[in-house]
């Protein structure tokens, strides 16, 4: 590639990411606990919306000929081979080899799901990066984990990367914004508190890696902890309802460039995504679709070659 930014240098790779699919579902804006507004559903005979918002993303990302596409969770609604089935007509047809998918709550109910479950944790080296996507999944629950053994090898990845690593999970760490509605919300928005800890003392002590991305959460948001400073721990919105989210990351000599897209080449996908802003009593727009900052940034590359060493 010859393109160049200004001032991050040539681009070397792009990456693409998608995540709360949802395949399968029927009825949007169903939240276990709350009741704001009725539920939306497909008009009569029309086409599924989450089939309609997949296969334009997926067009949309043909388009820019990524080199990796990762889908990070919420594959399904239910976790039926009959949704994986529909997910992989429109994702593992477009992009083949180039897709690496992880799972997300809705993948993993209670009952075993149908189709083969993703790796716990699995990287890919690239041009000037690496991909860690790790499964935060757990069977029949909300929130997310990350077991002992997956930040043993997280650690071990970071610490003898040569590259930038970026890192992907369906879920989010925990934050103080996510008990604004109390303990149960929280505890079903994020990773629990000791996957939380152990991945922000991941990162505190290996500089290699250069940002976490997850989705779960339906909304765009780019967090910054005290213990991390200017560390991106990053939320992209959902592919299924409004905004109609995927995102682009460009990966250059100096940087990564976070680029936001809106889903805007189907005209019923638009549509249906309009639709979804009045959900929950209006809120969901503003929620879902975050401050500018949150959508589209810069990454710089964390300084110091060196890694602390693990201790405690």
């Amino acid at each position: 590639m010859n393109h160049r930014c200004r001032s991050l240098g040539q681009l070397l790779v792009k990456v693409a990411t998608v995540n709360d699919l949802h395949l399968g579902e029927t009825r949007c804006g169903v939240l276990a606990g709350v009741d704001v507004g009725p539920p939306l559903e497909a008009d009569p005979g029309a086409e599924p919306y989450p089939r309609v918002m997949n296969r334009a993303a997926a067009g949309e990302i043909a388009a820019i000929s990524p080199d990796v596409v990762v889908a990070k969770g919420d594959l399904t609604s239910t976790g039926s081979s009959l949704e994986y089935a529909e997910y992989a007509a429109i994702y593992r047809s477009a992009f083949g080899s180039r897709l690496i998918e992880t799972l997300g709550n809705h993948d993993k109910p209670r009952v075993a799901p149908a189709f083969h479950p993703s790796p716990a944790a699995q990287s890919v080296d690239l041009e000037g990066v690496t991909l860690a996507v790790l499964d935060t999944a757990r069977a029949g629950q909300p929130g997310g984990e990350l077991s002992e053994e997956q930040c043993e090898w997280l650690d071990e990845l970071a610490g003898r990367a040569d590259r930038p690593l970026m890192v992907f999970g369906h879920h989010p760490v925990d934050g103080e914004d996510m008990h604004l509605f109390g303990p149960e919300a929280a505890a079903a928005a994020c990773l629990d508190p000791l996957s939380s800890r152990r991945l922000v003392g991941l990162v505190s002590r290996r500089p290699r890696i250069a940002g976490y991305f997850a989705g779960h959460t339906h909304r765009n948001k780019r967090r910054h902890l005290p213990c991390t400073g200017a560390f991106p721990w990053v939320e992209v919105a959902s592919v299924k309802d409004f905004p109609g989210s995927w995102a682009e990351y460009r990966v250059h000599e100096t940087g990564i460039l976070q680029i936001h897209h809106r889903i805007s080449s189907d005209p019923e996908a638009v549509r249906w995504s309009e639709r979804c802003r009045a959900m929950f009593a209006g809120y969901y727009a503003d929620y879902a679709w975050g401050e500018e900052g949150d959508r589209s940034f810069t990454i710089g590359i964390r300084s110091g070659s060196r890694d602390r060493s693990t201790s405690g």
